[in-house]
């Protein structure tokens, strides 16, 4: 086996794992919300307690992110992610061992610290491992973790719950999903040990000169105002906040949005959520990673132009499944799952677009910035803000049909209108990838110039 051959052996190992371990990720992220309605009520708790242990979980998640980014700059990489799914995947199985809310509660931040680790780092390897025209493709398969995980999660934790009735009792039967769970954990962070470790910016044109630190040559200081001294890196970071936001909320009110106002009972209402929300963006990602290498290679802004127009359309997608009659499940999934899918076209031209302005010494600091604001701005309120308008449109129907209580009937109009926000949200986030394709070309020139003075 010659060099070259070899070369992309590891690679393909290398993002095999880095693809399991993010499908991980997101399955252990959301087992809390696959068995939510048994924890619930063995603990008698209120939906505003498992609100606010997401929005925990979230936070911890973005703030940890920052350093742990620049570690990814500095340190050994497969390391990190070794150590990054090897402590969540414990906290996962404490999280099955909790006795009380409290204890639940800390166990997930633990797995929100472990999983903060995993995307700067491995977004990183992936840039030394793959060449630019190449690395949107690379990203895709990563970013497959994604939709697998949390498919896999619908899927499979009602089975193993009942499944686990005869051995555990339908009282504790919540918890066997986080033991079974830590298992592929434990054994992805042994085999990211086994990632052979590329040097920084191995798949440039250009090999660079690295700091004393491992940082990348960095004549500016601060790394954190040299990222944001990149214009393209604001408007990806602002596109980050929107496209969570829409993200976390839509996931986390799917079901109750097929049951309420499609009168879906759980079981179907899960399944249609899964596959709209989840399933389509297998194909997204896939088409798209290959559908934003096409582009890269026919415009500099090519990647930016792709997601800006995805985005745009699927915004009259979601808007009109959303105007579907009660009942009309077959438009309704035709018209949300072919606009979720282009949803996730966004993955694959935003990701390799940081890898394409930043330099490879500062490309997990990027990463975790982006992450923070994505989390922080996006994610955290996304839930929570289309919570409060469901209640608050809820009451409005309430009072315009004269009634003094509140009724299921309410409650559905309130979360229909509601979820009006989404397709607004993502004309913004449209117009954001607009701008950004303004402003890539000339930062990937400014990068270009950069990598050929500080040549090795």
């Amino acid at each position: 086996m010659n060099e070259d051959q070899d070369q992309r052996k590891q690679a393909f190992f290398a993002l095999m794992i880095l693809f399991g371990i993010n499908t991980m990720n997101f399955f252990d992220r959301q087992i809390t919300a696959a068995v939510t309605e048994p924890l619930r009520m063995q603990w008698n708790l209120s939906d505003t307690a498992m609100g606010v242990m997401g929005t925990a979980f979230t936070l911890i998640y973005a703030a940890v992110g920052v350093p742990l980014g620049r570690w990814a700059d500095r340190g050994t990489r497969r390391t990190i992610v070794s150590l990054g799914v090897t402590v969540w995947s414990l906290f996962t199985a404490a999280a099955g061992a909790a006795w009380s809310y409290w204890s639940l509660f800390l166990a997930r931040m633990g797995v929100g610290v472990g999983e903060a680790s995993c995307s700067p780092a491995a977004n990183s390897l992936i840039g030394d491992l793959y060449p630019a025209e190449k690395r949107a493709r690379a990203i895709s398969v990563f970013m497959l973790g994604l939709p697998v995980g949390i498919t896999l999660c619908n899927l499979l934790c009602g089975v193993i719950v009942e499944a686990s009735v005869p051995y555990v009792g339908r009282e504790n039967a919540w918890k066997t999903p986080f033991f079974v769970a830590t298992i592929p954990g434990l054994i992805l962070g042994y085999l990211a040990l086994r990632i052979r470790e590329p040097r920084r910016g191995a798949s440039e044109a250009f090999q660079v000169r690295q700091s004393a630190s491992g940082g990348g040559t960095n004549e500016d200081g601060s790394p954190y105002r040299r990222v944001l001294s990149i214009p393209t890196m604001w408007w990806i970071i602002v596109s980050g906040a929107l496209h969570n936001f829409n993200a976390y909320a839509v996931n986390a009110f799917m079901p109750a949005y097929m049951g309420r106002y499609h009168g879906l009972g759980l079981i179907k209402a899960n399944v249609i959520s899964g596959l709209v929300l989840g399933a389509v963006g297998i194909i997204g990602l896939l088409a798209g990673g290959v559908a934003a290498d096409w582009a890269r290679r026919k415009s500099p802004n090519g990647r930016m132009l792709l997601g800006s127009i995805c985005i745009f359309t699927l915004t009259p997608c979601v808007y009109l499944a959303l105007s579907q009659p009660k009942g009309q499940l077959l438009s309704f999934a035709l018209l949300m799952g072919g606009g979720w899918m282009l949803f996730f076209v966004y993955y694959v031209t935003v990701y390799p677009t940081v890898q394409d302005v930043v330099e490879p010494g500062l490309r997990g600091t990027a990463m975790a910035l982006y992450f923070f604001a994505m989390y922080v701005l996006g994610g955290a309120f996304g839930t929570s803000v289309l919570g409060f308008l469901s209640d608050h449109f809820a009451k409005r129907a309430m009072v315009a049909a004269g009634a003094t209580a509140m009724a299921e009937p309410f409650k559905a109009a309130g979360l229909h209108d509601a979820f009006m926000m989404v397709p607004i949200v993502s004309l913004a986030l449209a117009l954001v990838l607009f701008a950004a394709s303004r402003t890539v070309a000339k930062d990937m020139e400014k990068l270009h110039q950069w990598m050929v003075r500080n040549a090795a």
